[in-house]
């Protein structure tokens, strides 16, 4: 099968020898491919890829297999899927996601993916063998939306183990450092779960940099909290851990690796050892382009706004 991709470069380097392996051929040319692949981390590049004047929508020739990995919404993949079908096209959703978030090869390991995917039964049929040469664990979910449902789940859950392990070594070193000669020198906290344990490792090794960068945990996230405005549901831990995956891309960390979420919490020497600029969020926030600030209702003293709607590409 000949597949054109379209998306993040970095996640295409980690399957490409992979699908390749499988019989897979890449092409550069949509109207020649039997399959179009898709990874966005945005849903303003998606609804583009698809829906813009050139998009593949258009551009794909009749009988197309259109293949979305992005995190997007339920509601999105049911447009899309009813789209394709009115313009001659197939269109399965297969969100992917990474079972081991700081693994700096998270995409070259087809046992650290599970794909989500949904779709008319045909179609599920015809992705299946690229989803499975893709991802070791592929979990066909039913009716179109139900996989970008599940993968939002799934990413609330994850954002819930990687943020309470980087604010329980914020704990840890903010005590330590209170209470030097206390005989607690040395110690570390410790991972309530397998994921929460490799993020704190990977903490304490500064493995900061990886595959799965912030940019696409922010993705997946965003993507699950419209899901959620979409719902009229509101998620107060899933939008703290939103906010704080975008207070890192504001100061230049959006390619880093989930672990360097940590850094937030360290002091402007370590962020500077590491490439991050506090200037900018300094510059972001005084712009009005931060949190909108609203009034302290609820008496904690603190502003709260929301930071969505950020550019970060140039960060």
């Amino acid at each position: 099968m000949r597949y054109f991709y379209s998306g993040n470069a970095g996640f295409l380097k980690g399957i490409a020898g992979r699908l390749a392996q499988a019989g897979f051929e890449r092409t550069d040319d949509v109207g020649a491919a039997e399959a179009v692949v898709t990874y966005c981390t945005s849903q303003t590049a998606l609804e583009d890829a698809y829906f813009a004047e050139a998009g593949f929508v258009q551009a794909a020739r009749s009988g197309t297999l259109l293949v979305d990995l992005s995190p997007s919404t339920p509601n999105f993949a049911r447009e899309l899927n009813a789209v394709a079908l009115v313009s001659d096209l197939a269109f399965v959703e297969a969100p992917v996601v990474v079972e081991d978030v700081v693994a700096a090869d998270a995409f070259a390991r087809r046992e650290n993916l599970v794909c989500f995917a949904a779709g008319e039964d045909g179609d599920v049929a015809r992705a299946k063998p690229l989803l499975e040469a893709l991802a070791a664990d592929v979990r066909e979910t039913g009716v179109s939306g139900s996989a970008q449902l599940a993968r939002a789940a799934y990413t609330l859950q994850t954002a819930a183990q990687v943020v309470s392990a980087i604010e329980a070594d914020a704990l840890f070193a903010a005590t330590l450092h209170a209470q030097t000669g206390s005989g607690l020198a040395g110690l570390r906290a410790q991972g309530a779960c397998p994921r929460a344990q490799g993020v704190l490792d990977a903490i304490a090794a500064e493995g900061f940099s990886g595959a799965y960068t912030c940019e696409m945990f922010m993705a997946e996230l965003s993507a699950a909290l419209m899901a959620a405005d979409d719902a009229d549901l509101i998620l107060p831990q899933a939008e703290s851990a939103l906010h704080l995956v975008e207070l890192l891309a504001v100061i230049g960390g959006s390619d880093m690796a989930p672990a360097a979420l940590a850094l937030v919490y360290g002091d402007e020497a370590t962020c500077a050892r590491h490439g991050l600029d506090w200037t900018r969020a300094e510059q972001t926030y005084a712009d009005g382009e931060g949190f909108e600030e609203e009034d302290d209702d609820c008496g904690c003293g603190h502003g709260h706004g929301d930071y969505r709607g950020f550019d970060y590409s140039s960060n």
